[in-house]
């Protein structure tokens, strides 16, 4: 288990897994008022959360699927990577893709994180590359 240190600058609880396997945590919003996302808006949702993520890593913020799927509202730049350096408050940028408004109130879970590993590279150029099957074969090239 990786420890991450956190400054919680909210009244709420948090983060949480909801279930003992789930891979990511629930955000809740940190806002005084209820703020109303109209159809095809977009808004920045604070938290009240700072984190000190260890190098190697990043914080992954990722839609809910039942806010997906009920209302249509997303992680616009989903997933939304927060990297180990960053130490402001964590926001989350939401979009509402459905046909109604959607009211975002204080607490409500509005995202979800999920700690992930990643790898740092280097490049080498090269003036050619090993051949696959697929080769060049782009968008759509390997089937429906």
């Amino acid at each position: 288990m990786q420890r991450v240190k956190i400054i919680n600058n909210s009244d709420l609880p948090l983060p949480q897994y909801q279930t003992e396997l789930s891979a990511g945590m629930d955000i809740p919003a940190y806002i005084e008022s209820s703020v109303t996302l109209q159809p095809g808006d977009r808004t920045l949702i604070p938290t009240g959360l700072f984190l000190e993520i260890p190098p190697g890593y990043e914080m992954q913020i990722r839609p809910r699927s039942g806010l997906a799927l009920k209302h249509g509202v997303t992680v616009l730049n989903s997933p939304g990577t927060v990297d180990a350096d960053y130490r402001g408050e964590i926001k989350v940028l939401l979009i509402n893709h459905g046909q109604e408004p959607f009211i975002i109130s204080k607490g409500d879970r509005i995202a979800q994180m999920i700690l992930a590993k990643h790898e740092i590279i280097s490049w080498e150029a090269t003036s050619q590359l090993n051949t696959t099957e697929r080769g060049d074969g782009g968008y759509g090239s390997s089937g429906k």
